[in-house]
């Protein structure tokens, strides 16, 4: 029974798989509770920042930090791709440079040229493939995100804003949801616009101080507006990397779950197959002995 054989062989080929596959589904689900609790840890802290840099920025009105000039039509624009190191993880990283790249022909139908920095392995080849000009990028992050890998890369754009060789600069990741669902995002971080620092009624009775700036207001204020950012472009990172774990056992539960039908059609063909061998081997008696009788 070659057939047979066949069908044995690819039997143990799905189990194999399917080992595989289930490990991986429990593996990511292990790491998808830590990454949504660092996610969630660093929650507080940003918007503690940005209620002391939206008060800070508010209460010395003589001095515009080049962070929230007003921004006009963009001649350059800069992207910071947030993606995963690693795939199997879905439609994780296809949706987010999906939505990166039309933003990016958006603008270049406007006029502006674009450049970027990539956080992630997969953003970084992607961009590479489509000839977008990268300037900085980290990669290899691990699954826990470090703020002294970004920082590097980070400031190259941030630079260029500051120095008018960018005019705006977009943070483009995914945003974790639920353990089901994951919105691939796109925003504005620089300028820094009036509404991402909009306080509450409650807030700014919070906190309504008058400061004494040493050494001065713009050295603090811009220090201040720096860390802002860049705790932005972490919590980001952080986002996208609960979502690649969530996406990750989800897929991983897909292909562990197709596996097992995989296996059950494969064994229902397997035992038809025998069955009709076994037919076949009982007729060839049955009419070998009727002949020789007869």
């Amino acid at each position: 029974m070659a057939v047979g054989k066949e069908i044995r062989g690819k039997i143990k080929s799905f189990e194999n798989t399917k080992k595989i596959t289930k490990a991986m589904e429990m593996v990511s689900a292990s790491k998808m509770r830590k990454a949504q609790d660092r996610m969630r840890a660093a929650r507080p802290y940003a918007d503690k920042i940005r209620n002391i840099t939206a008060n800070l920025s508010q209460a010395n009105p003589e001095y515009h930090s080049p962070y929230m000039r007003k921004g006009g039509d963009a001649k350059v624009s800069g992207f910071i791709v947030v993606s995963t190191d690693k795939g199997l993880c879905g439609g994780l990283n296809t949706n987010v440079l999906r939505s990166v790249t039309n933003k990016m022909r958006d603008l270049q139908a406007a006029g502006s040229t674009t450049q970027a920095v990539a956080i992630g392995n997969k953003g970084f080849s992607f961009l590479n493939r489509i000839g977008v000009p990268v300037v900085s990028h980290a990669t290899q992050l691990g699954d826990k995100p470090q703020l002294d890998k970004l920082i590097g890369p980070v400031k190259v754009m941030l630079d260029a804003f500051v120095a008018g060789k960018v005019d705006a600069v977009y943070l483009c990741y995914t945003k974790f949801i639920n353990t089901m669902k994951q919105e691939p995002m796109v925003e504005q971080l620089l300028p820094l616009t009036a509404d991402r620092l909009q306080q509450t009624a409650a807030e700014k009775a919070l906190h309504g101080w008058d400061y004494i700036y040493e050494p001065d207001a713009p050295s603090v204020i811009d220090e201040l507006l720096t860390r802002y950012i860049e705790a932005l472009v972490y919590q980001a990172v952080a986002e996208n990397m609960a979502s690649e774990q969530s996406a990750r056992m989800v897929a991983m539960k897909a292909a562990t779950d197709n596996a097992g039908n995989l296996i059950n059609e494969l064994k229902l063909v397997y035992n038809k197959t025998r069955q009709a061998a076994i037919t076949k081997e009982l007729s060839e008696i049955v009419g070998g002995a009727a002949a020789i009788s007869g």
